[in-house]
């Protein structure tokens, strides 16, 4: 027989086998719950003293059954997210000891799963079921509450044309993250910050995320900042604010969420449990947008590189964190699927990597031989991305050097040269631009690239005063 889940302790071998035996009921796509299941489910539920659960899927079918206490069920994780648009195809019903309202946490449950609906099966005192409270999400921002309750039903009113409300709901979801998506063409973000720092410095580097999105070419939708003393070490962010996330997020059509600060494997899983999305965090940002930037063989070799390793402590499973990891934004690169191999040829892809760059800068340290011989002076700009760099080797050169306001439009070295009026000559080098908590794998990855500013006789610093933060950018 399949699982009973939850609290399950204690209870009789009779008890046991006719919650087995729900698996086998079927409920018409028309019905909320016939009122036969309502009623066998209500007296069980009644005679155990715990909530019982159901999960119907659309056909009709009981998935899970799930025993809780005389308070609430745990609905047990499982691969129950949606895409963005849709409902997760599974509705829950499950019972109150009395014949109370759906409670805050069956309507977090509802909005948090993306459930079809919520229901639960409210008893009299003789355990006969005796009103059936509902919900469902609503779909599209509202400024007061992201679901709708419906009128509590009577036992033997369950008929509701419960698949075509659903279908109805998904309809309009549907359309909404459609048209957002056909509206820019890019994926939708809420930013998260969670920090200890003062309010200025997380607001800045916020602004800052911000910018990185839109170098990406996500559209950003809103952000939530959370000051903590200490951070969650399973959700980062605190349970309350992560719901709140995740219901605002399916509010606004959301289709990705991005943290600023760095989530180890484990705080990714729980959180993509939780929230029915790709979540990210700022070094995926940054490497995506190195991904989408590399035009060179070592540009392509070193952001893959550097995704190969911050991606191969993650692949530890094929959960729906890591699934939600691949493709897209923060999962794009210039090698093979790295969510499709495992960590034996992940490691060997790294060292082939590795053996690549140690052969570019052999032939970089040739190329710095050849230009000390000439006698050639080297100047190499540097600075804070989006300083102005591109642009000032343009202006000194007279170069075409693509040059755009946005973070990281400058990944591969361009040099140069600039001759001054007696006939003196120099190789002025455009060097990729630094960030702060720039990911240490890029800082590796991109050694041959830095190695450049070790033979420089000369480094321009480029700082961009008109940014009220520039002091922190030197």
């Amino acid at each position: 027989m399949k699982k009973i889940y939850g609290n399950t302790a204690g209870l009789k071998a009779g008890s046991i086998r006719r919650l087995e035996n729900l698996y086998r009921r079927r409920v018409p796509p028309e019905f909320l719950v016939t009122p036969e299941l309502a009623r066998d489910v209500s007296l069980l539920s009644h005679e155990i003293r715990r909530q019982i659960g159901l999960l119907i899927n659309r056909q009709g079918r009981i998935v899970t059954v799930v025993v809780g206490d005389t308070k609430k069920i745990v609905i047990p994780t499982g691969d129950y997210h949606a895409a963005p648009g849709r409902l997760n195809g599974l509705r829950c019903v499950h019972t109150h000891l009395n014949n109370d309202p759906l409670t805050p946490d069956d309507l977090t449950d509802l909005s948090l799963l993306r459930l079809d609906l919520m229901a639960a099966i409210g008893q009299s005192a003789d355990g006969l079921p005796q009103e059936v409270h509902a919900a469902h999400v609503l779909p599209g921002p509202s400024e007061r509450l992201p679901y709708r309750l419906l009128p509590p039903l009577p036992p033997a009113a369950l008929d509701i044309d419960c698949l075509a409300t659903i279908q109805a709901i998904e309809e309009e979801l549907e359309r909404l993250a459609t048209g957002h998506t056909a509206a820019t063409g890019r994926d939708r973000a809420l930013l998260v910050s969670v920090s200890s720092d003062s309010r200025r410095r997380t607001q800045e580097s916020m602004a800052e995320l911000r910018e990185l999105a839109h170098s990406a070419g996500i559209e950003v939708i809103g952000s939530v900042i959370q000051h903590r003393e200490q951070v969650d070490h399973r959700f980062l962010i605190g349970t309350g604010k992560l719901q709140e996330l995740a219901i605002h997020a399916l509010q606004e059509a959301a289709t990705i969420i991005v943290f600023d600060q760095e989530l180890n494997p484990s705080q990714i899983r729980s959180i993509t449990d939780q929230i029915a999305l790709k979540v990210i965090d700022r070094t995926q940002l940054i490497l995506d947008i190195f991904a989408q930037r590399a035009r060179s063989r070592e540009g392509k070799l070193q952001v893959e590189l550097a995704q190969l390793k911050y991606m191969l402590p993650r692949l530890v499973g094929r959960n729906t964190a890591l699934s939600r990891l691949a493709g897209g934004i923060g999962g794009r690169g210039p090698g093979e699927s790295k969510l499709e191999i495992d960590r034996r040829r992940a490691r060997e892809r790294i060292q082939r990597l590795e053996a690549a760059l140690d052969e570019v800068r052999r032939h970089r340290r040739q190329l710095r031989a050849k230009r000390n011989k000439k006698g050639l002076p080297v100047i190499s700009i540097i600075g804070y991305t989006n300083a102005g760099k591109s642009t000032l080797l343009n202006t000194l050169t007279h170069s075409r050097v693509l040059a755009e306001s946005r973070l990281f439009a400058t990944l591969d070295p361009s040099s140069r040269r600039l001759r001054f009026p007696r006939d003196i000559e120099v190789i002025v080098t455009d060097t990729v631009g630094f960030i702060r908590d720039l990911p240490r794998d890029l800082m590796v990855a991109f050694r041959a690239a830095l190695e450049e500013l070790e033979s420089a006789d000369l480094l321009l610093h480029v700082i961009d005063v008109s940014n009220p933060g520039f002091e922190d950018q030197i």
